[in-house]
């Protein structure tokens, strides 16, 4: 059976279809969803099937598998990550919700629920409408993967109604968001007492 396609508005979604992807995600549903970048596969943090789901959708193991935190903002931070040095406190406060993933030092709590023993998590807090809006109404974070090979910088795919062929039969739902970015977030590693950029993306010249 093919994945269900929603659309949403970017700005003010429907929130009755946000409910019903709510319960999507509580009952292991993988879903593919817009970010502020480019869009995202993704899952219930809480729910063990559905990152084991996740993983063989991906076709990685845990150790391998490069799965971010999709946040509504940094209330819970310390529940996923290690106390953080007050320089990598403020910039995540100044350029958050946007275009950035952020390296930290996972809890042990997070170590178990992902199945690994990878000491890092990544933290997103998209500025995007629509995933605020689910990460908030379900309470605790998405997990979330890009869907392209980390490779292949070239074939993000941008237009929902793409996205949806290619992975109709792979997931359980497919959000219409709006045309996706064709770049990646930057990426920093904030696992010491400053941050260093690993990948160059949106956002950039929030940095300078």
């Amino acid at each position: 059976m093919p994945a269900e396609y929603i659309e949403l508005h970017q700005d003010t979604p429907d929130q009755r279809r946000i409910r019903e992807l709510v319960e999507a995600y509580k009952n292991g549903k993988i879903i593919i969803i817009p970010t502020d970048t480019i869009y995202a596969v993704s899952c219930d943090l809480y729910n063990k099937k559905a990152i084991e789901s996740l993983y063989r959708l991906l076709g990685k193991k845990p150790n391998k598998a490069n799965l971010s935190l999709l946040c509504r903002d940094l209330t819970d931070l310390a529940t996923y990550c290690k106390p953080l040095s007050n320089p990598i406190f403020k910039l995540m406060k100044r350029v958050l919700p946007g275009p950035f993933t952020f390296i930290l030092t996972a809890t042990n709590d997070v170590s178990k629920i992902f199945k690994t023993n990878k000491k890092t998590v990544g933290i997103r807090v998209p500025d995007n409408a629509i995933v605020q809006a689910i990460v908030n109404q379900l309470g605790h974070p998405l997990v979330s993967s890009s869907i392209h090979s980390e490779d292949e910088i070239l074939d993000y795919i941008t237009e929902p109604t793409e996205i949806y062929e290619e992975w109709k039969h792979r997931v359980d739902y497919v959000v219409d968001g709006g045309v996706g970015k064709n770049q990646g977030s930057t990426v920093l590693d904030c696992t010491e007492s400053e941050a260093y950029i690993i990948r160059e993306g949106l956002g950039m010249d929030q940095l300078n």
